[in-house]
């Protein structure tokens, strides 16, 4: 893929349905990733442990919303001995940060004492958000950051979340996979729909997205 790619070509890719990756931090160049299968998290069949379901409870973690978003993509692209590699490379930073400024990308960041410790970020477009990466340099982190994400967008009336592949780690919370072709014709609906990010107040505790999360309309 050329690398003269701008914000609004990758849009036009997530509206395709497909999405780009760099097979390397140092790698400048970026390829067109379409899965045969993707991974989606039915917002309406979310499913939190009872552990994490306490720990956010107790808002152990302070949530802000796009307060740090450059902070998190470098935290998601890591460079530490638990992510010595990562698929997340300049241009990906550079396209992701203009999204970000465009208002069509955002960050779900946890802070603990002022410091950044874990958060997640992704695209929305039309009422489709597109999980891109998470990081964690605390227990549950990044788990709580997910579950102040769906809560987001179930309130703010989101209809697709993809998470592009299914993962051990995603697996926890109900993601399932479903054929090329049913994801983009969920996705060709979702991006038609309006929906609102900030549905849900950014100073949410996490009571107040427990109770979004469960809240059936």
């Amino acid at each position: 893929m050329s690398r003269d790619i701008t914000a609004e070509d990758l849009l036009g890719l997530y509206a395709q349905g497909v999405f780009p990756m760099a097979r390397s931090r140092d790698d400048p160049t970026l390829y067109v990733v379409d899965p045969p299968q993707r991974g989606i998290l039915p917002l309406d069949d979310f499913h939190i442990a009872r552990r994490l379901a306490r720990t956010v409870r107790q808002d152990r973690f302070e949530i802000r919303i796009d307060t740090a978003f450059a902070a998190v993509v470098d935290g998601c692209a890591g460079g530490g001995p638990d992510r010595p590699d990562s698929w997340i490379n300049p241009e990906i930073r550079r396209l992701y940060l203009d999204l970000a400024r465009m208002g069509l990308a955002h960050s779900v960041e946890t802070w603990r004492e002022g410091v950044l410790v874990g958060g997640l970020y992704g695209v929305r477009l039309g009422a489709a958000f597109f999980g891109e990466s998470m990081f964690s340099r605390e227990t549950d982190a990044s788990k709580v950051a997910l579950v102040h994400l769906v809560a987001r967008l179930r309130a703010g009336g989101f209809q697709l979340l993809d998470c592009q592949f299914r993962t051990d780690h995603l697996s926890q919370f109900g993601v399932r996979e479903v054929p090329r072709r049913t994801y983009r014709a969920l996705l060709k609906r979702a991006i038609t729909l309006p929906a609102d990010f900030y549905g849900l107040a950014s100073g949410a505790t996490g009571a107040e997205a427990l109770q979004a999360i469960s809240h059936r309309s």
